[in-house]
């Protein structure tokens, strides 16, 4: 093969990124890093940081087709030789499962001193920070302010019939959300609701942002997705609504609230490059990275409190949104049994 500048043979494509830094690096002082972070929001931050701090970051990311999933397989797969040094997530009940599974070692990062109690893993394998909510997106000129959907089990209601999109319940964040019904309803009275949507003739899309362009385009009345792909459509001007489900809590089921899903960073145990790593985490932590996720297209809410971000304007303050009471510990726990049930139920 043809050597580089540096003398090395070059690295695989499909494997990493060139490195998001000036000149060559030797191998054991770059740092790579597993990133289910769109590419388009965490390649500036890179190559930020690489222009301030000259640190040799090598990011691999996530298709699209296979977001976060195929990262957290990998992780696995190398667990007794590991390839990765950090690996930013954006599916938590994937990172609880790897750090069950051993492979996070366990960092407390100075930067996240002033983060919430609830953002940090008890035993310090990962650090939550950014996160996105899951909301009900409301095509505007089909829904009138006064009929919309208040909470997401509304879905089930047959004035909803054929009129709801929501993405492939076993990936992505929509799994997620599954998994954390599981935990908040109790796994019956989730089954309930997605045999419910499944009655009512939702309709499965691809993805969470497909839900967001065909509610916008009017072909879908209602739709679940992220704040993220929802804020996209709401500043593009086209006709629709955000809906915070659950936001004002909801009589019946008192835990009910609008999930917020955050991003992860973790240390992998025996990483190639420890000190690194440990660096990179702790830089990725301030808040300007939580303010770039907010205000840079990805629309992403700081957890971190000294971190400011100016959101679109129509949403609701965080403070007048009651969040979902969700055990993701819990959550993880009920991980196989909401899968083996929604592959049962939506991939026949």
């Amino acid at each position: 093969p043809r050597r580089s500048p540096c003398g090395k043979p070059p690295m695989r494509l499909h494997l990493l990124l060139p490195l998001v830094a000036l000149g060559c690096s030797k191998p054991e002082s770059r740092i790579v890093v597993y990133c289910a972070q769109d590419r388009e929001f965490a390649e500036g931050i890179f190559a930020d940081l690489a222009a301030e701090t000259k640190l040799a970051v090598a990011p691999k990311f996530d298709t699209e087709a296979n977001k976060s999933v195929s990262l957290v397989a990998e992780l696995k797969e190398e667990a007794a030789r590991p390839r990765c040094d950090v690996h930013w997530n954006n599916e938590i009940l994937g990172t609880i499962r790897l750090a069950r599974a051993g492979v996070y070692e366990p960092y407390e990062s100075p930067s996240a001193a002033s983060f919430p109690a609830w953002s940090k893993a008890k035993d310090r394998t990962w650090q939550a920070f950014a996160e996105r909510g899951r909301v009900l997106i409301v095509n505007t000129q089909l829904v009138p302010e006064a009929d919309r959907p208040t909470s997401l089990l509304d879905l089930t209601n047959p004035k909803w019939k054929g009129k709801v999109a929501m993405a492939k319940p076993q990936f992505g964040t929509t799994a997620t959300h599954a998994a954390c019904l599981f935990e908040v309803l109790g796994p019956d009275l989730a089954k309930g609701f997605f045999r419910g949507l499944k009655e009512n003739d939702v309709h499965v899309v691809a993805g969470n942002k497909q839900v967001a362009t065909e509610v916008a385009a009017g072909r879908f009345a209602v739709g679940t997705t992220d704040t993220d792909d929802a804020i996209i459509e709401l500043k593009a001007g086209k006709p629709v609504a955000i809906v915070f489900p659950d936001s004002a809590g909801h009589p019946v089921n008192p835990r009910m609230g609008t999930l917020f899903l955050p991003n992860t960073l973790a240390v992998i145990k025996g990483a190639p490059n420890p000190a690194g790593a440990r660096q990179l985490v702790d830089k990725l932590l301030l808040p300007a990275t939580e303010t770039r996720l907010a205000e840079g297209g990805g629309f992403q809410f700081p957890v971190n409190p000294e971190a400011t971000a100016a959101m679109p304007a129509g949403l609701p303050a965080r403070t007048d949104v009651k969040r979902m009471a969700v055990d993701f510990e819990k959550a993880a726990d009920l991980w196989d049994e909401s899968q083996a049930f929604l592959r049962e139920e939506f991939a026949r």
